[in-house]
């Protein structure tokens, strides 16, 4: 009857104290970013300063940006990097590894079980147990089972399971910002590939009318019609210009090269289909850029942060508990003795047990909390920072790209110009009305507004993709 009584009295005190265990968590309860955080600011909500002009749209960037260049060579390549990427691949294999700590911690809330069987077989010393004759070599064996839980009073696993998935998300997060930078890199080593053959292009055209215009010089020292000295003016300038051939020439093969590294291939192994590229993917109408709301919810950096941030106040709570004692229930039970007598009623052992640890030590406890308090405290310093760099870098982008424009009408006209008064150069130049110099003048200017054109179609294509990477286009 009192064994009775005694087993009903643990049985209770179980009930108890694992109905017990939900009712309390201790330390702060993470909502959200608190009120005072960057993000919440006014200042950061609503329309870019930047994206007044007629450069830019209100609408939500789209989750494939790339694809509204309508280049199939494009995409391609930016399916193949999502798929082979080698900064990607790491990614993956980090994002698995967080799940699997996760899984880990989650464990930790389930009762532990251990299970044994030791058989051997042994000499037992007589002396040892005070017996005066001899004992003859045995089986023995130990064999059972063992069950401890803990009893999560204060909440300790689950600030620690609330930890380890807000780290898991901020992985997952980490991964998607490393599709976006990929998918961005792609892109714009596409446009170099392509800017740097246009390049090569107007540097080629231009060559071949310098060799027209001195041979023609060279025939018209022979008739006597112009000095030597203009040769020799004319063919510096086919040097000048053959000197810029081979930077384009390089430009043009490093691109590809680094097309093939992002697509996690080897250099000689780039992608031969995007090699005649000779312009670079530009869109002309109006960018969708959306507002800073949306790209503060959309970019992965700002994402990972925030969930960092959850991670370190979740710990405050971890900390928090160690404060108070931590209570595990045992249950234990087996069958020990010698082989012949194998799970026999008198070989049979259990127990049940609980277990209170208190660490009285407060000082060390308390000095673990103000650690965790600080790095809660530093992650909304880098959160709040990771937010600021996010709005700069978007101002910025879009501030740089409503200036290219701005800069790529007057080259238009200075080319346009510059064309103009080199053909009138030519023509005064053959009828003998001006001298070499000024027609080469003519033609240095046109070259170099030609060139600078040039130039400014890849920056402005590069510029087009720095707006979708800040923006954190590809993924929501």
């Amino acid at each position: 009857m009192k064994r009775g009584r005694l087993n009903a009295g643990w049985v209770g005190l179980s009930v108890c104290l694992i109905g017990a265990a939900g009712c309390r968590s201790v330390g702060p309860d993470y909502r959200g970013p608190p009120a005072s955080a960057v993000v919440n600011a006014p200042s950061a909500q609503g329309a870019f300063r930047s994206s007044s002009g007629s450069a830019f749209s209100p609408l939500p960037v789209p989750k494939a940006w790339w694809r509204l260049y309508d280049s199939a060579a494009l995409d391609e390549l930016v399916g193949r990097a999502l798929a082979a990427n080698t900064d990607l691949r790491q990614a993956r294999a980090n994002l698995e590894r967080s799940a699997a700590l996760l899984r880990e911690v989650r464990a930790q809330r389930l009762p532990s079980v251990e299970l044994n069987f030791d058989p051997s077989y042994q000499q037992l010393s007589a002396e040892s147990y005070l017996y005066p004759g001899s004992v003859s070599p045995t089986g023995l064996y130990d064999s059972g089972i063992s069950v401890s839980y803990e009893v999560d009073l204060f909440g300790r696993l689950r600030r620690a399971v609330e930890a380890a998935g807000a780290d898991d998300q901020a992985v997952k997060a980490a991964y998607e910002l490393t599709q976006v930078t990929v998918a961005a890199e792609v892109a714009r080593a596409y446009a170099q590939v392509c800017n740097a053959a246009e390049q090569l292009t107007v540097a080629q055209h231009s060559l071949q009318l310098q060799l027209q215009s001195t041979a023609l010089t060279a025939r018209l020292v022979e008739a006597g019609r112009a000095a030597r000295l203009d040769l020799t003016r004319s063919s510096e300038r086919v040097a000048q210009i053959r000197a810029n051939i081979p930077k384009f020439e390089a430009e043009h093969t490093n691109a590809l090269y680094r097309l093939a590294a992002l697509t996690g291939r080897a250099p000689a192994e780039y992608p031969r289909s995007v090699e005649s590229c000779s312009k670079a993917p530009r869109l002309m109408g109006p960018l969708p850029v959306g507002d800073a709301t949306a790209l503060l919810r959309r970019r992965p950096d700002v994402r990972e942060a925030e969930r960092l941030l959850a991670s370190a106040t979740a710990r405050i709570g971890v900390a928090t508990a160690d404060l108070y004692p931590r209570v595990t229930l045992g249950l234990a039970a087996g069958s020990t003795g010698v082989l012949t007598d194998f799970l026999a009623s008198r070989t049979d052992r259990y127990g049940v047990g609980l277990n209170v640890h208190w660490e009285a030590n407060q000082a060390k406890a308390r000095a673990r909390l103000a650690a965790a308090s600080a790095v809660a405290r530093l992650a909304l310093a880098q959160f709040d920072g990771v937010v600021l760099t996010a709005l700069r870098d978007t101002e910025s982008a879009l501030s740089t790209y409503s200036h290219d424009l701005e800069r790529e009408d007057d080259l238009s006209v200075a080319l346009a110009r510059a064309t103009e008064a080199e053909q009138e150069a030519e023509r005064l130049y053959r009828g003998g009305k001006i001298d070499l110099l000024s027609f080469l003048d003519a033609q240095r200017t046109r070259d170099s507004a030609d060139e600078a054109s040039a130039a400014s179609h890849g920056r402005l294509a590069s510029d087009q993709v720095a707006i979708f990477l800040t923006l954190g286009g590809g993924w929501e």
